[in-house]
């Protein structure tokens, strides 16, 4: 039975962001980057609808929080994902040839069809890995920013989880080793309202996570997740803090899932159509492009081209998947590491 629905209002203009500080190609790069995400999301259901790919956590929705945060990473960064982590992936720049050929189980894939949808990973780009474990990414986290500290870099390291982890232990121990030792650690959560089918009004004591933060004297802040822009302009200070060895901060970000909590859900009895399309109205990708043609950043034909060229990627991603062979048997012995003790 769907439960009744707080709308927070957090879609209201917001006064004193600083436009300057964001210049009009990343505007249209953040734009692409979410654009692909989504595309590559409903072409990884039609891939499922197809048989050829299970188990997966639909991103669409929460775009743009990824986009925001990782528009300010540079190379030697970190981030951790989730078990929905399709767009942690894309907008840290991990190729989706690679991606598509890992859910399909493909030699050619991120993780050589080892992996799949839950566990992708590629170090190149700083995207330490997936993880289907609720919470355990935090401290991995919390690890390679303590690495990155100890080598005297100015590097950083962000891990997102969602509003289920929230309630996981080592959200705490790690928060707080961060804290004592000033790690450069950025804990996001994501909070789409519903950890599975539990909203986050039953199971959140205090109705937020970002005043979790005061007791681990971090900064902790809660940012409108449907508005890229906002995402990117209030993540600043906690970059920064973090680059400077100021120490971690808790950003929660207010966003939501348009699909189920997996690939087969349906009906989602848990929550209402009134609800759905409320959400949907403020859809995060309507957001940057309405912006995007409101203040003459660009025109609809730029948009389109965008658009097509982001369709393009993701229908050459899933060629070159099906093209792909799948992993010999031998390679059921590989990367396999055993203790001799």
């Amino acid at each position: 039975m769907a439960t009744d629905f707080i709308i927070i209002d957090i879609y209201k203009e917001e006064p004193g962001l600083d436009m300057q500080k964001i210049d009009d190609k990343l505007l249209m790069q953040f734009f692409e980057t979410m654009v692909t995400i989504r595309l590559f999301e409903e072409e990884c259901r039609r891939q499922a609808d197809l048989g050829k790919l299970r188990g997966m956590h639909s991103s669409i929705g929460q775009e743009a929080v990824p986009v925001g945060i990782c528009g300010h990473l540079k190379e030697g960064d970190y981030i951790l994902g989730n078990h929905r982590s399709h767009h942690h992936c894309i907008a840290r720049g991990v190729d989706i040839n690679e991606m598509m050929a890992e859910l399909l189980g493909k030699s050619t894939g991120t993780n050589r069809g080892k992996g799949g949808t839950m566990h992708i990973a590629d170090i190149d780009k700083g995207m330490l890995g997936a993880n289907g474990v609720v919470g355990s990414n935090i401290p991995v986290a919390t690890g390679a920013a303590l690495s990155a500290k100890m080598r005297g870099t100015d590097n950083v390291s962000v891990v997102f989880f969602g509003d289920g982890a929230s309630g996981q232990g080592v959200l705490y121990e790690s928060m707080n080793l961060a804290s004592i030792w000033k790690l450069p650690v950025i804990f996001v959560c994501e909070n789409n309202r519903y950890a599975e089918a539990t909203p986050f009004e039953y199971a959140i004591a205090g109705g937020n996570v970002s005043s979790r933060a005061e007791g681990f004297d971090m900064p902790g802040i809660q940012i409108d997740g449907q508005s890229v822009i906002e995402m990117f302009l209030k993540a600043t200070p906690a970059i920064e803090r973090a680059r400077n060895g100021e120490g971690p901060t808790l950003i929660e970000a207010l966003t939501y899932r348009y699909q189920g909590h997996f690939g087969g859900e349906n009906p989602q009895s848990y929550r209402t159509k009134e609800e759905e399309e409320h959400y949907k109205s403020n859809d995060c990708i309507k957001q940057i492009r309405n912006y995007l043609i409101e203040e003459e950043v660009c025109g609809l034909d730029d948009l389109t081209r965008l658009e097509e060229g982001a369709s393009v990627k993701v229908e050459q991603s899933v060629k070159f998947a099906d093209d792909s062979s799948f992993p010999d048997d031998k390679a059921l012995y590989e990367d396999v590491y055993i203790s001799n003790s």
